[in-house]
């Protein structure tokens, strides 16, 4: 028993052995990792796929989707939506479209209400939409978000005589876009306020427009806090004298109203 322990000992400690050791060694770790790139690169992976044309704004559906296997290698290079989770329920965005047997890619799957004409679903009876031109400093920053409650405050000169007061109370945005009417808060960054799209009453909406056409009077969003956000209450107008005003400027011009 000893000899073959003192033989094992002396075929250790040899230095050509301990090399050929090695050697194998080394090339045992290679060999495996080499296998274990080819086996994740190459291996197939199911991934959905759309089994029919879906058009820009269309909802997708559990029935839109089947299941293909592709490499692995090519999903690492690719923004491909795996799980179908991530696909029932949502939207295919505008200017795009997803081919009978196509991927789903990130940049074409959006939630309904980033869809540009998704908020004209949502307007009650009655109500217009009216889209108010903002820019960075009446949107404080940004700071306008959509389900926020605003108010409309008017400033307008007559008779040298400046009025400004509350206009309009108790408005909800329902989207703020940048000026190519993109929603500003899909990105981390970048876009700036351009307009706000809120519903008001139709005469309401008459007012506002009406008052874009008349020079001197500016109109301007004001937010509240959340307690405002969650009192109940109608969007209405909060002073008649600025009422009047538009109202007596749209006679001048010799409009009936």
């Amino acid at each position: 028993m000893g000899s073959l322990i003192n033989t094992f000992k002396r075929f250790f400690t040899n230095k050509t052995t301990v090399t050929i050791l090695g050697i194998v060694v080394g090339i045992a770790v290679l060999f495996g990792f080499y296998t274990y790139r080819v086996n994740n690169a190459v291996n197939p992976r199911q991934v959905p796929v759309a089994t029919r044309t879906i058009a820009a704004t269309e909802e997708i559906t559990a029935d839109d989707i089947e299941y293909v296997e592709i490499s692995n290698s090519f999903l690492s290079s690719h923004e491909i939506i795996t799980s179908v989770n991530d696909l029932v329920g949502k939207y295919v965005s505008t200017g795009t479209s997803i081919p009978a047997g196509g991927m789903f890619y990130t940049s074409q799957v959006v939630e309904k209400e980033e869809l540009p004409n998704s908020i004209f679903e949502e307007i009650p009876d009655g109500y217009t939409i009216y889209q108010l031109s903002v820019n960075m400093e009446t949107t404080y920053a940004n700071s306008i978000y959509p389900g926020d409650y605003i108010d409309l405050w008017m400033s307008t000169t007559q008779d040298d005589l400046i009025y400004f007061g509350e206009f309009i109370s108790r408005i909800q945005v329902l989207a703020v876009r940048d000026s190519n009417g993109n929603n500003i808060f899909d990105v981390a960054s970048g876009r700036n306020a351009a307009w706000l799209l809120f519903a008001v009453p139709t005469d309401m909406y008459r007012y506002l427009k009406v008052a874009e056409f008349i020079s001197g009077i500016s109109i301007i969003p004001v937010p509240r806090n959340t307690n405002y956000t969650s009192e109940s209450g109608s969007t209405e107008i909060s002073n008649e004298q600025l009422l009047q005003i538009i109202q007596n400027r749209i006679t001048n011009m010799g409009v009936e109203y």
